[in-house]
């Protein structure tokens, strides 16, 4: 008759002691990854927006000009039709459709811009959602310097 080997397994002793040691851990962790989230959705924003910067430049580099406001950044994806319409357009300049900032806005697309008089403004509202407050993401240098 083969013997019962009863040391094979785990005490109860030894799995809390386990679940403790991850407890400790995940409370060490877990405050520094909150406010991750919305660290990455910035630097999300930054690199959209440097993105169809980029996208624009090459426009503007084809057609001697920046797309108009009430045509906006959708002239990167179509031909636009409203004037003046770019005589060398080789679009599309950006692949997919215009993105949405991380928080599901619009981008908002000026020109001429207010800020960068010459060309254009873009910029992300933020979490907010609402101009100003300081958590706007755009292509321009903060006047609060």
């Amino acid at each position: 008759m083969p013997s019962k080997n009863l040391n094979s397994g785990f005490t109860l002793i030894e799995i809390m002691i386990v679940v403790i040691i991850l407890a400790i851990l995940a409370a060490a962790v877990i405050p520094r990854l909150t406010g991750r989230t919305q660290q990455a959705k910035v630097s999300r924003t930054s690199a959209d927006i440097e993105t169809i910067s980029l996208a624009l430049d090459l426009y503007s580099i084809d057609s001697g000009f920046f797309p108009t406001t009430t045509q906006g950044l959708l002239a990167l994806r179509t031909r636009p039709s409203s004037p003046p319409t770019p005589s060398n357009w080789r679009g599309p300049y950006i692949k997919k459709s215009v993105p949405k900032d991380p928080w599901g806005q619009p981008y908002k697309y000026l020109s001429p811009g207010i800020h960068n008089k010459a060309d254009y403004d873009l910029s992300s509202l933020g979490p907010d959602g609402v101009e100003g407050g300081g958590d706007d993401v755009t292509n321009w240098e903060s006047e609060n310097l």
